[in-house]
């Protein structure tokens, strides 16, 4: 087989990896209801009642970055294939030199930073993500404000 065929056997069988039930709730969550405006959100996340769905995704980017990384996936490959990881890199990049300070862990998600960082067009993938990432915040917050009880009317 060669090096292309098996790094597309990898690419497919992330995606199969993908597919499976409790990650792809994760991700759903991660991508629909997780829109962290501080350091100290992300932190919530990562270590309160949604750790598991927070640590399924961010460990599985990092993982796919690592292989990519270490050369079993051909760089442009990957991107070619894969747009989310770019949402998560957009979503949690403003709070990552913090989050790895608060964690006292200076490595965290640093094969996911290593690739990012190294992507030819990542303004360019990033301006849409933003705005379908706001278009979901946008969304979440209409949705929770609709499922709100009314305020009590003041006047009694």
């Amino acid at each position: 087989m060669s090096e292309i065929h098996g790094a597309a056997e990898l690419i497919l069988r992330l995606y199969e990896i993908r597919r499976e039930d409790e990650l792809r709730r994760a991700r759903d969550w991660f991508a629909g209801q997780f829109f962290p405006s501080t350091v100290e959100e992300v932190l919530a996340a990562w270590t309160g009642p949604e750790s598991a769905r927070y640590r399924m995704v961010t460990t599985y980017w990092e993982m796919a970055a690592t292989l990519v990384n270490h050369g079993a996936i051909p760089e442009a490959l990957f991107h070619d294939a894969n747009t989310e990881h770019v949402a998560v890199w957009v979503k949690l990049r403003p709070h990552l030199e913090r989050l790895r300070q608060l964690a006292k862990y200076p490595s965290y998600l640093s094969q996911l930073e290593r690739l990012m960082t190294r992507m030819p067009d990542l303004e360019e993938r990033s301006a849409p993500m933003l705005a379908y990432l706001e278009l979901k915040r946008k969304e979440r917050a209409r949705l929770s404000a609709d499922a709100a009880p009314p305020a009590p009317d003041p006047a009694g």
